[in-house]
């Protein structure tokens, strides 16, 4: 495989049936040239995905990221009790991090962090990929072509015994 993955062609969706936590965390240059303040914010996650990557039963499902300003990674995580767990554990990457940050804060705005975290329950979402690699819920849960009963949104949403708002 080389440094692009394959696209899929045609329609597919997410092949999952279970809940999924959808975590959204970021961090935002907010005085770029103080690059003591922010580099150690900066280094921290790819040492925490690193580390997620080599330990899947953390429960991790996959995840994605964008770069600018403002840094976006969007997480998919089998439940918020595993996400929680990993954020509190004192032998994984991400407390001693968050305790450091904290103590930053106090001094400098210089870097600013946030995140979001929803669950999602399996009826209450749905998905479509279009002439793409398998990307977002669909990487993080598995990939499914569009078939008869799942051609609209209505239906897909429908096909996990969900309703939909038309």
């Amino acid at each position: 495989m080389g440094p692009f993955p394959a696209v899929h062609p045609g329609r597919f969706t997410d092949a999952g049936d279970e809940e999924v936590t959808v975590f959204l965390i970021g961090m935002r240059f907010n005085k770029p040239w103080k690059v003591h303040r922010w580099l150690p914010v900066f280094v921290a996650m790819p040492r925490m995905i690193v580390y997620l990557k080599r330990h899947p039963a953390q429960g991790l499902l996959g995840l994605h990221g964008w770069a600018g300003r403002t840094i976006l990674i969007l997480q998919y995580w089998r439940s918020v009790q595993e996400l929680q767990a990993f954020a509190s554990a004192a032998d994984a990457p991400h407390l001693a991090p968050w305790r450091r940050f904290m103590k930053t804060v106090r001094k400098d705005d210089a870097v600013g962090i946030w995140h979001e975290t929803y669950r999602v329950a399996p009826d209450h979402r749905e998905s479509v990929y279009v002439n793409m690699p398998a990307f977002g819920l669909a990487q993080a849960t598995g990939h499914a072509p569009v078939d008869h009963g799942s051609r609209t949104a209505k239906q897909r949403m429908s096909r996990r015994g969900g309703r939909s708002a038309g």
